[in-house]
């Protein structure tokens, strides 16, 4: 973990967990609370408008590859030394970014890394002051990214259930859940909201940190 210092460099805390696993909430209400800057890695798949539409349907979403690595490190050490990024703007539903387009993004006192693979990479490990893991079950993981991708990414049940068995489970084998052990504290993300963050407040106390 990365010494915490009187000089008020930004405190980062990564947050990872399965997709569907109930992370992305939790992270939400946590950067509320906190009043930090949030930081998704999923705005950071790289841009597919080469390839046909069709095509784009069926990359593997879940692997580390389909992430830009280089680039959102750059940008996580960036805001870590108190600068101002450009983030770029992700089209999820023609798998793209949207040309020419981002947005200005300024560290607050904390600053959030949250995605499946956020305590995947090495290279952001050591940045970490802090890591949360948020734990579900398969079939509870399942049934939220059915709801989530019908519903803001227009995608169909069908295609959801497909890519969850094609890659999203076997990638999460792979490199979501061997992540855990990395994590300063996992919760449940089939319990209270309120109490999981009750849970990782209290441990950001013990820590020094808040």
């Amino acid at each position: 973990m990365a010494p915490h210092n009187d000089f008020q460099r930004p405190i980062l805390l990564g947050i990872a967990g399965c997709s569907g696993s109930g992370k992305t909430t939790l992270a939400r209400e946590l950067a509320t609370q906190l009043e930090a800057t949030l930081f998704p890695l999923d705005l950071y798949y790289r841009d597919l408008s080469r390839f046909p539409l069709d095509a784009r349907h069926h990359q593997n979403f879940d692997h580390p590859d389909s992430l830009e690595s280089e680039l959102f490190i750059a940008h996580i050490c960036q805001l870590a030394a108190g600068q101002t990024i450009q983030r770029p703007v992700y089209d999820f539903a023609s798998h793209s970014r949207v040309a020419g387009a981002f947005q200005l993004v300024a560290p607050t006192r904390f600053v959030l890394v949250e995605g499946i693979l956020a305590l995947h990479y090495d290279e952001l490990h050591p940045l970490y002051d802090f890591s949360v893991y948020v734990d579900a079950p398969n079939e509870v993981c399942l049934n939220r990214r059915i709801y989530r991708d019908m519903l803001e990414r227009g995608r169909t049940r069908e295609s959801v259930i497909d890519q969850f068995n094609a890659t999203a489970k076997p990638m999460a084998d792979l490199y979501v859940l061997p992540s855990q052990s990395r994590a300063t504290i996992t919760v449940s993300g089939t319990e209270s909201l309120d109490w999981s963050i009750e849970r990782i407040l209290n441990a950001l106390r013990e820590s020094g940190l808040l």
